[in-house]
């Protein structure tokens, strides 16, 4: 019997954890994100607070926080979009849903820069995510408003050469990893 698409990613998503976490060391890795996002005065850029073995984005936010409005995603709930609250280093901070921080105060706000988190990626930028399909469901919502702009963040390690997609799979404009830039 053929896999389902959700058991395919469930694989496909086991093998890159495991990718992810060889390939995860602490560290500044956001020299090439800082630099592809460019001017940010004024923006308002999406962040997010790293879980598990995930690329760390806290410093390179430390930074893009001086010139710009930064905020972290909030879970709402199974089935729906994100909501971003505003974040600031230093800032009070409880524990989200599955785990990640997020502020305990804040406005909320529209970005219209994400840096998106992931388990995998293509060369076509395409991510794989936990499963939820919340950022999914955000960027399409973000999309039909308006220009937005998705940077996926990651190692390397965690290109894949192909991964099962969806319909619904929304690809990113660049992934920047610690060694390069994947552009579609």
């Amino acid at each position: 019997m053929t896999p389902t698409i959700a058991e395919q990613k469930a694989t496909a998503r086991k093998a890159a954890f495991g990718r992810r976490k060889t390939a995860h060391r602490p560290g500044d890795h956001g020299q090439k994100l800082l630099a592809e996002i460019g001017a940010v005065r004024g923006r308002v850029i999406a962040g997010y607070m790293p879980i598990r073995t995930e690329i760390d984005p806290l410093p390179t936010m430390a930074v893009l926080a001086q010139e710009s409005t930064l905020c972290v995603p909030i879970v709402r709930g199974a089935g729906q979009a994100l909501e971003f609250r505003t974040w600031s280093p230093g800032c009070a901070l409880e524990k989200g849903a599955f785990g990640a921080l997020i502020p305990t105060d804040g406005s909320l706000v529209q970005p219209d820069t994400l840096i998106v988190p992931l388990v995998a990626f293509t060369d076509g930028c395409f991510r794989l995510g936990y499963g939820g399909g919340f950022y999914d469901r955000t960027l399409h919502g973000l999309r039909q408003r308006g220009p937005i702009r998705a940077l996926g963040f990651a190692y390397e390690a965690q290109f894949a050469p192909s991964l099962p997609l969806e319909d619904t799979d929304q690809p990113l404009d660049v992934i920047v990893t610690e060694d390069a830039i994947h552009r579609p």
